[in-house]
């Protein structure tokens, strides 16, 4: 069974990080927000699953547990004998996982409480003049911008600007943020999986603010002010990662990527499929342990 740990738990997750880095200026990202945010996803609950495998693994290997259940724990402590340490490890990075998910999950719906408003229409602009804005996802969901912000844009870049927060709202981009989180919360290999999502959904809405407005030189000059007059990056989960806004700016001053390059975003997802699939197998596995552990008890 120890294949199934090392290729779900110490392989897959790099290599999915080494994929979506090479592929990373070639996807459409619209579409690679989500193909890369639910590979992750996949890819965090292959790990997280393989774990819960290998410690209860590690429980069965228990004498008194055995004996209780009617297997022969030595049975199922032959089968990863060279590699003993392997199911107890297994219990405490188990551990370790659900606890920083739980972490993650905790405070993204303490960030989403603390971001709600009460009362106001869809566009609320408040007399602040700290340059910011952003988007509150909600049910009605509400651009918020600031003065200051409003101030430093054009007419046109303003316009550009409330396309791109509308689609962060239309597009529900805060969901695969969060996704992304606990994916990389489950395993920490996925941490830059998670940082090239934020930076996908900024992409998307680039795109979109693009095609509202009909002038890709228009977001880009939008996107360049608003980075020069933040002093900081900015809230609410949806912030483009450090150093994306050139970037960004530079996809906006070339053609669009084309969809063609969504066959890339293949990669990624068979990754995910195969190591949920080869997960499947190592819980298989361990249920044919157990049966043959009974058996020669």
């Amino acid at each position: 069974m120890f294949d199934h740990f090392l290729v779900s738990v110490v392989v897959i997750p790099p290599v999915l990080v080494i994929a979506v880095r090479l592929l990373a200026e070639h996807l459409p990202p619209r579409i690679a927000a989500s193909a890369v945010a639910w590979s992750a996803a996949g890819a965090a609950l292959a790990s997280l699953t393989n774990l819960a495998v290998f410690a209860l693994k590690a429980f069965a290997e228990i004498p008194v547990i055995g004996r209780d259940f009617g297997w022969s724990s030595r049975v199922v402590a032959a089968d990863t004998a060279r590699e003993p340490w392997v199911s107890w490890l297994s219990v405490a990075l188990l551990a370790a996982a659900l606890i920083a998910v739980r972490v993650v999950h905790r405070r993204q719906r303490t960030m989403i409480e603390l971001s709600r408003i009460p009362a106001g229409g869809h566009l609320i602009m408040l007399p602040d003049p700290a340059p910011h804005a952003y988007a509150v996802p909600g049910k009605p969901g509400h651009i918020v911008v600031t003065t200051g912000m409003r101030d430093a844009l054009t007419d046109d870049q303003f316009r550009a600007l409330l396309a791109h927060e509308q689609d962060h709202l239309d597009a529900r981009h805060h969901r695969l943020v969060r996704i992304s989180e606990l994916a990389a919360a489950a395993h920490p290999a996925l941490w830059w999986v998670t940082r090239h999502v934020d930076y996908l959904v900024e992409r998307a809405a680039d795109e979109r603010a693009a095609a509202v407005v009909g002038c890709r030189r228009t977001v880009a000059q939008a996107i360049g002010k608003a980075a020069l007059a933040t002093t900081r990056p900015q809230v609410v989960g949806l912030h483009a990662a450090g150093g994306a806004v050139p970037r960004r700016v530079r996809h906006l001053l070339g053609p669009p990527v084309r969809r063609a390059g969504a066959i890339l975003c293949v990669l990624p997802v068979a990754l995910a499929v195969f190591s949920l699939l080869w997960t499947g197998e190592a819980a298989y596995d361990l249920g044919e342990l157990l049966h043959a552990a009974i058996l020669r008890r």
